[in-house]
């Protein structure tokens, strides 16, 4: 296990709830770092004065890490939407400083399709040239270290094994890192029945620099194989698995440098749902300090 604590943060969202939800996060300085979605502004999203006073504060006390969700790293064309991404991706960590940056595995851009929420793809010789392909070309607009999240979604169990080794395939080519979102994991777990420690030994642990944590919700399933699917949705507070999979993950990944609590905005709008939110990032700091004190 490493000796340094990782830091713990909030992934920030221009949002009146989340404002409210996290003002006393803040103010008591308990917040170590900030993770912001910085291709937002792309889609129309304007990040209030009080959001930029945040990102200038940790981006000056180099705590400030980026995540994109518009990439589409794995479509099958380069696109001129894709060129513009990268074109304002590298004017965005010209302007703050970014400890790394990262982006979903898999897929959200094919044909009239420019966003949605990434799908996965064949794992062949051509998906990981592409795939190795954009990588560098975000690692060259970011000019840091760049890396990967886990994807929920599979089409099939397969998908869900061979996940880790193509993503591990897929970084290396840039030095990159492993982001393992854990309530992914979760999903995983729950829809394919597998086995929890079996599935995150099949990711590069050793590579793992960031780890998420959300929660989500239950959907009803159309196959008839099971009552329901879990989907990463991030709107609900975090489940006690999630907590146990950090826990777990803390103890395997020894080169993790930050733990981001993840929850949209305007899912908290009820004051009980704020307090919500804080006790899941109290109940994370307590993980921490259980695990490395």
């Amino acid at each position: 296990m490493q000796t340094n604590k990782p830091k713990l943060g909030l992934s920030l969202m221009p949002t009146e709830d989340f404002r409210m939800a996290t003002e006393q996060l803040f103010a008591q300085d308990k917040v170590d770092a900030l993770e912001f979605n910085f291709d937002q502004p792309l889609n129309g999203v304007v990040i209030a004065p009080w959001c930029q006073d945040l990102l200038d504060k940790f981006s000056s006390a180099s705590a400030l890490i980026g995540h994109g969700v518009n990439l589409s790293l794995l479509s099958a064309q380069f696109t001129k939407r894709q060129q513009e991404w990268l074109e304002y991706t590298r004017e965005e960590f010209k302007s703050r400083r970014y400890v790394h940056a990262s982006e979903h595995f898999g897929f959200s851009e094919a044909g009239p399709i420019a966003q949605a929420a990434p799908l996965a793809v064949p794992m062949d010789a051509q998906s990981l040239y592409l795939g190795k392909e954009m990588l560098k070309r975000y690692a060259d607009a970011t000019q840091c270290p760049v890396g990967l999240e886990n994807l929920a979604f599979a089409f099939s169990l397969e998908d869900v094994k061979r996940q880790g080794e193509f993503i591990d395939q897929l970084i290396s080519s840039v030095d990159g890192f492993l982001l393992l979102d854990l309530h992914n994991i979760y999903c995983q777990v729950a829809n394919f029945d597998l086995d929890a420690l079996q599935l995150i030994h099949s990711y590069p642990l050793s590579k793992v620099r960031e780890l998420h944590l959300s929660g989500g919700s239950w959907s009803p399933s159309l196959s008839g194989k099971r009552i329901a699917v879990r989907r990463d949705t991030h709107d609900d507070a975090v489940p006690q698995e999630v907590f146990n999979l950090t826990a777990l993950a803390l103890k395997l990944c020894p080169n993790t440098q930050f733990v981001i609590l993840e929850r949209l905005g305007n899912t908290m709008l009820e004051p009980e749902l704020q307090e919500e939110y804080r006790d899941d990032f109290d109940t994370i700091r307590e993980i921490l300090d259980y695990s490395y004190d």
